[in-house]
């Protein structure tokens, strides 16, 4: 049985003003177009259409980040990275859909972080890599600091360690660290722990890292930063480089730069690792999205060159070799894993699926024990997003949770949140949440679950 149902109406904006696409009828950039173009207007709606009906152990807020350049932007050499940051979020609370707000994020002291949305120590942060400050946000998304130091520029994709509640970043600054990066700690009170310097025989692009019980681990990979480009006034300078080694580097979590230990892999580009652990033999099993050539041709974004598949690495510490295997040859992107289960042993992970045409038909569970994915189809003309875990507080088990995404629904040109029960996909949705508003393809975010005192 299906429930539809309404939550108590409000609308600080129009809704005629939420859905502007932008200038899609001049020129041609496929980031600029369909659910890629921005939404131009800020709102709140807590008018909320339900189908289904919200599990009530879910009170919290799903946010999530990404460009949204305005209606100006330069059509012929947009990038899809450098768009200013919107973030978007629904609040749940106990089977209630509260509310819907995007806000632009406001920085006075850089590039606007546009690319993950995280919590830590408290607080709620737009985050983006290469140099830019985390920004604050409030409850309700607003901008509240534009100059969040954690030891300096920050980084797209930040890894907690579940155990000790540490938060782990490699953070580069392609305009002024082009010699190296640096490894960063803050512990769990926000505070930073460790800065590490680690040098580089070039200033390649590092959107990522992992890490295991030892290590963390840095992907070095052959994008590199282009004077070229630079040179030509692209705002995002990298581009693929055939002469620059495609390496993994194993950084020992309790010593130094001295010791990394550096493993090359056949030349390929990453953006995320679904996850990464150390097996009983003590190698490095790293389970990781990857493409064989990025930005060569496709200088605007990520899908030009080739498509993404999930290939696992294995890394010998001893050796310093890498066995590299396909796990799911069919194009995805944006795994996620239990974040209770980050840099450890793991037996699920999800991700979702790319088409031709370079939008996001399905989710996927990988079974990584048995080998096999389960595909979650979204529906004719709908189309996901990256999915997030949730665990249930009382879970029995690594997938007893739920999966949540953001799904655009091409027939209305609007958005809903979706849930679905990580057990029991083939019975589809366990509810939607229906937004009367776009929310565009990007890139992350996460489940914030509220603390005692929230609003």
């Amino acid at each position: 049985m299906r429930r539809r149902e309404f939550v108590q109406a409000g609308v600080t904006l129009p809704i005629s003003g939420l859905t502007l696409m932008g200038c899609e009828s001049a020129g041609s950039n496929r980031y600029l177009e369909g659910n890629f173009a921005p939404v131009l207007a800020e709102s709140t709606v807590t008018s909320l259409e339900i189908t289904g009906r919200i599990p009530e152990d879910l009170t919290g807020r799903f946010v999530r980040n990404g460009p949204n350049p305005d209606a100006a932007a330069n059509r012929t050499r947009y990038h899809w990275f450098v768009g200013r940051g919107m973030v978007h979020g629904v609040r749940l609370d106990e089977g209630r859909a509260v509310w819907y707000r995007n806000r632009y994020v406001t920085s006075a002291s850089g590039p606007h972080p546009n690319t993950s949305v995280i919590e830590h120590a408290g607080k709620t942060f737009a985050v983006v890599e290469s140099g830019a400050l985390p920004v604050e946000l409030d409850y309700e998304l607003a901008s509240v600091d534009d100059n969040v130091s954690m030891g300096g520029g920050f980084t797209a994709h930040p890894q907690l360690d579940p155990d000790t509640g540490e938060l782990h970043a490699i953070c580069y600054d392609w305009a002024t660290l082009r010699d190296h990066v640096r490894y960063v700690v803050i512990d769990r009170d926000g505070a930073l722990r460790s800065d590490m310097k680690i040098r580089l025989p070039g200033m390649s692009m590092i959107h990522n890292m992992s890490i295991t019980e030892r290590y963390a681990v840095i992907y070095d990979l052959p994008v590199t930063l282009s004077f070229l480009a630079l040179g030509t006034g692209s705002r995002f300078p990298f581009r693929w480089d055939d002469d620059y080694e495609a390496r993994v580097g194993l950084v020992p979590r309790q010593g130094d730069d001295r010791d990394i230990i550096w493993s090359s892999v056949k030349p390929n580009y990453a953006y995320h690792p679904m996850n990464a652990y150390e097996d009983p033999e003590g190698r490095v099993v790293i389970d990781v999205v990857r493409y064989d050539k990025m930005f060569q041709n496709d200088t605007n974004g990520p899908f030009g060159d080739s498509l993404p598949r999930m290939d696992r690495w294995t890394i010998n510490p001893v050796s310093r070799t890498v066995s590299e295997d396909i796990v799911d040859e069919r194009p995805q992107e944006f795994p996620r894993c239990h974040p209770g289960l980050n840099g450890k042993p793991y037996r699920y992970g999800y991700s979702v699926a790319v088409d031709s045409n370079y939008e996001f038909p399905a989710l996927y569970k990988h079974d990584l024990q048995k080998g096999i994915a389960t595909e979650i189809p979204m529906g004719a003309g709908r189309h996901g997003a990256e999915p997030v875990f949730i665990p249930r507080a009382s879970a029995q088990s690594e997938d007893d949770g739920y999966l949540m995404t953001y799904v655009y629904d091409k027939s209305r040109n609007a958005s809903d949140v979706v849930i679905f029960d990580a057990q029991d996909t083939d019975r589809g949705p366990v509810s939607s949440i229906h937004l009367p508003v776009r929310v565009p393809y990007g890139f992350h975010g996460n489940w914030i679950p509220d603390e005692p005192s929230s609003a």
